[in-house]
């Protein structure tokens, strides 16, 4: 727990936990799904492994979380109180995209935006088998990565995987975070260039829809 705020408050109480830097943004991490700690790492690329093991360990001993282990695999998964948590995730997400669109470029962050885009592929509209997609961000670092979609699994690789590539995407990272959040629709990102699709035609035609965006994507913006 966080220092006290002194206050009877429940509010208060409440943010004594989970205000800590990078305590909420695992919850929405867990409430999106992951379990286990390397999914965790992937969703936080920026959070250092020694401070979600202790954030993690904070979660668990305020009953928000429970350690699961099955032999060698560990997950963390959600108690009911944490359960309670997913409202406020999705409202806190809500708020955000709907009063704070600027991004500074240290938001933009390819593996997360992969990472992100990997938890919403439509495995009805993707063709069948394996389908790799690479994306190419010519300004970041690294620059290419690939989302390998199967009927069970789709994975992210910021190395070549070593499967022919399907379809390959080049992009600027914040015009299509931008279509990841909804400020941008995929028709004018392939329109202005923004965002380009090489591959065959069908393919170039049907990879906007392998996609659902953000959960956050429909929220109303102010006009």
């Amino acid at each position: 727990m966080g220092s006290s705020y002194r206050q009877f408050c429940p509010v208060a109480k409440a943010m004594e936990l989970l205000d800590e830097r990078w305590t909420l943004l695992v919850v929405r991490e867990l409430v999106a799904g992951s379990e286990r700690f390397n999914e965790l790492r992937r969703g936080l690329p920026r959070m250092s492994p020694t401070l979600l093991s202790r954030r993690l360990q904070q979660l668990i001993k305020a009953g928000v979380v429970e350690r699961r282990t099955d032999g060698g695999d560990v997950r963390y998964v959600l108690t009911p109180a944490g359960q309670e948590l997913r409202p406020v995730v999705e409202a806190l997400g809500a708020w955000g995209a709907r009063w704070i669109g600027e991004l500074g470029d240290e938001d933009l962050d390819p593996k997360l935006l992969l990472w992100d885009m990997h938890r919403h592929v439509d495995p009805d509209a993707v063709p069948a088998g394996r389908t790799v997609v690479q994306f190419r961000f010519p300004q970041a670092r690294p620059r290419d990565w690939w989302l390998v979609i199967t009927p069970d699994d789709v994975d992210v690789c910021d190395g070549d995987p070593g499967h022919p590539v399907a379809v390959t995407v080049i992009a600027d990272l914040r015009g299509l975070v931008q279509v990841w959040r909804g400020d941008l629709s995929w028709p004018a990102a392939l329109r202005t260039g923004v965002v380009e699709i090489q591959g065959p035609a069908a393919l170039r035609r049907s990879l906007p829809g392998w996609f659902t965006l953000s959960p956050f994507a429909a929220v109303a913006r102010p006009v």
